[in-house]
C-alpha cells in the first residue's frame, strides 16, 4: 500500500491551489489516486453532484462543494486520509448526516469532504456501568433501536435523526435536556484524529469513567469542536436507565407570558419534568397542519414526566395545578406509548412544518439561550418583534434550559428579505448577550455567529480560542472558516 501511495502521489502537484478571487481550487489527479490508494476507488467521488450534496447542509449557507468525497470504513483510514491531506496542504471538512442549520460541513475553500457515515458499528456495550462506544455513523436512532431490550436508552434527541459522532461535534441538544442534559455532560471519552493523523483518545483509551481529576478536559474541548480541531471517530457515551413510566401533556395558554411564567414556575417548584417544549401560535398551527394534529391554535407548553407510577401521580398533579394558576386549557394528557410518540414525533418535525408555510422558501434558524428568570423577557418580546418585523416566522423551544428557536422563512432570492432575516437573528443574538445568555444553545457557531462569538466571549476568549487551533492545527485545515 505505501508503494501504491508514492506512485499515486508522483508527478503532478496535488494541490493547484486557488485564485486571488478566491474561486474554488481543484485536486490532481495524482492526489485523486492517493485517496483511491488508501479507501478503494468505489470509495472516492469527483461527481458533481455528490460534492454539491456535500457541500451544504439544512441551512441557508451556500458556498464552494469540497472537491472530492471519501468514505473511509476505520479509524486507521480516516488517520491515513489525514495525514495525506495534512501533508499536502489540503483542507479537510468532516461530514456525518449533514443536518446541521450552521453551514459547519460547507467546503469555503474546497478541500476533501470526509463522511463518516459508513462507519456505523456499535463498537461495545457496558450496560452494568451504563455507557456504549459507537462509531460516527451510528445516529441516535439506531443506538436507541439497539439499546431497546437492555433497559437502558441515550436520551439527547435533537429533532433530526443525527449522528452521534456530529452531535458531540456541534455539542447538540434536544427535548430532553432539561433533565438529563446535553451532548456535553452525556460524552465520556472521544476517540479523534488530529489533523495530522495522529490518534488520540481524549480520556485515554477504553475509559468510560464517570468522573476524573486528571489534567485537562480533553473530551470537553472537542465536544462543540465543530470539526475544526479533529475528526472524531468513536464516541464513548452516558447511558441511562429508561423510565419505568411516561406520560405527556398538552395545555395551551392564553398568551406568550402566561406559557413562559408556567415554565419558570414549574421549573423552581424543583417538579422534576423530563420535557418542557414551547410553541407559539404560528408553530402549532404549523405542525396541526403537517403532522395531523389537533391542538388549539394557541401558545402551547408540550410536557412530559418520567419515574414511577407514584412519583408520575404527584409529578402531574403539581404541573397541572401551576398552568391552570397561568390560565391554561385544553390540559390534555397522553400516556399511551403511540400518543407519546405522535405528540414528539410533530415536536420533532416543527422546523419542516414551518417550511411548509412558505413552500419554495428556505428556513433561517435562531438558537439563543438565556437564564431562566430572564426566558419571559425575551421571549414576549421577541414575539411582539416578530409580528412587527413583517416577516413569516415562529417560535419554538426547549424552554426548560432557556433555549428557544425562530424559525424564520425567507426566499433566497430576495436580497432584501434576506438582509432582514439576518438582522432579526443578529439582533435577538445581542439581546440574549445583553440578558447575560448565549448566541447558540445547541445548533453551533459554523459560518454565521462568529461575530457573536467574540462578543459573548471576548476579545482574550477568542484569542484563547486561536491559540488552541493554531496549537492543533497550525496549517488552519481543519474545517476552516467554521467558529473562528
Amino acid at each position: 500500500m505505501a508503494r501504491l501511495l508514492r506512485v499515486a502521489l508522483s508527478g503532478l502537484p496535488l494541490w493547484r491551489g486557488y485564485s486571488s478571487q478566491g474561486t474554488q481550487g481543484m485536486l490532481s489527479e495524482g492526489f485523486v489516486e492517493a485517496l483511491k490508494a488508501v479507501v478503494g476507488s468505489p470509495h472516492v467521488s469527483t461527481a458533481a453532484v455528490v460534492r454539491e450534496q456535500h457541500g451544504r447542509d439544512e441551512s441557508m449557507h451556500r458556498c464552494q462543494p469540497p472537491d472530492a468525497v471519501v468514505w473511509p470504513q476505520s479509524a486507521e483510514q480516516v488517520s491515513r486520509l489525514a495525514a495525506l491531506c495534512y501533508g499536502q496542504g489540503v483542507p479537510i471538512i468532516p461530514f456525518g448526516t449533514g443536518t446541521g442549520l450552521e453551514g459547519g460541513v460547507c467546503a469555503t475553500q474546497g478541500g476533501v469532504c470526509i463522511n463518516l457515515t459508513r462507519m456505523d458499528r456499535i463498537l461495545e456495550l457496558n450496560p452494568e456501568d451504563f455507557s456504549v462506544v459507537v462509531e460516527p455513523g451510528v445516529t441516535r436512532k439506531a443506538l436507541n433501536k439497539q439499546l431497546r431490550d437492555s433497559g437502558l436508552w441515550f436520551p439527547v434527541d435533537p429533532g433530526a435523526d443525527a449522528s452521534l459522532c456530529g452531535m458531540a461535534a456541534t455539542g447538540a441538544s434536544g427535548t430532553n435536556a432539561v433533565r438529563y442534559g446535553t451532548m456535553r455532560d452525556n460524552v465520556l471519552n472521544l476517540e479523534v484524529v488530529l489533523p495530522d493523523g495522529r490518534l488520540l483518545h481524549t480520556a485515554g483509551q477504553g475509559r468510560h469513567f464517570r468522573k476524573s481529576a486528571a489534567g485537562y478536559n480533553l473530551t470537553g474541548l472537542f465536544v462543540g469542536s465543530e470539526g475544526t480541531l479533529g475528526l472524531i471517530t468513536a464516541a464513548t457515551l452516558r447511558l441511562h436507565p429508561a423510565p419505568e413510566a411516561t406520560v405527556a401533556a398538552t395545555c395551551a395558554f392564553p398568551s406568550v407570558q402566561a406559557a413562559v411564567d408556567c415554565t419558570v414556575q414549574i421549573l423552581q417548584a424543583a417538579v422534576p419534568v423530563a420535557r418542557i417544549e414551547f410553541l407559539d401560535d404560528v408553530m402549532m398551527d404549523a405542525c396541526n397542519r403537517h403532522s395531523q394534529l389537533h391542538c388549539p391554535v394557541a401558545p402551547t407548553l408540550f410536557l412530559e414526566f418520567h419515574g414511577s407510577e407514584q412519583a408520575l401521580a404527584e409529578q402531574v398533579q403539581r404541573a397541572e395545578e401551576i398552568a391552570q394558576h397561568n390560565g391554561a386549557a385544553h390540559f390534555s394528557w397522553a400516556s399511551e406509548a403511540e400518543q407519546r410518540s405522535r405528540l414528539w414525533a410533530a415536536r420533532h418535525n416543527a422546523w419542516y412544518a414551518a417550511l411548509a408555510l412558505r413552500p419554495g422558501c428556505k428556513g433561517y434558524s435562531t438558537d439563543v439561550c438565556v437564564p431562566i428568570s430572564r426566558l419571559p423577557e425575551i421571549l414576549v418580546q421577541t414575539k411582539e418583534e416578530l409580528k412587527a418585523s413583517g416577516l413569516t416566522g415562529t417560535i419554538v423551544g426547549h424552554v426548560g434550559d432557556g433555549n428557544f428557536h425562530c424559525i424564520l422563512l425567507v426566499n433566497p432570492e430576495d436580497s432584501e428579505e434576506l438582509h432582514r432575516v439576518k438582522a432579526f437573528a443578529e439582533d435577538l443574538g445581542r439581546r440574549a448577550l445583553a440578558l447575560h445568555g448565549t448566541c447558540t444553545g445547541e445548533h453551533g457557531i459554523g459560518l454565521g455567529k462568529r461575530q457573536l462569538l467574540q462578543e459573548e466571549v471576548g476579545v482574550v476568549g477568542v484569542e484563547t480560542m486561536r491559540q488552541l487551533k493554531a496549537a492543533l492545527d497550525p496549517q488552519g485545515l481543519m474545517n476552516p472558516g467554521k467558529v473562528l
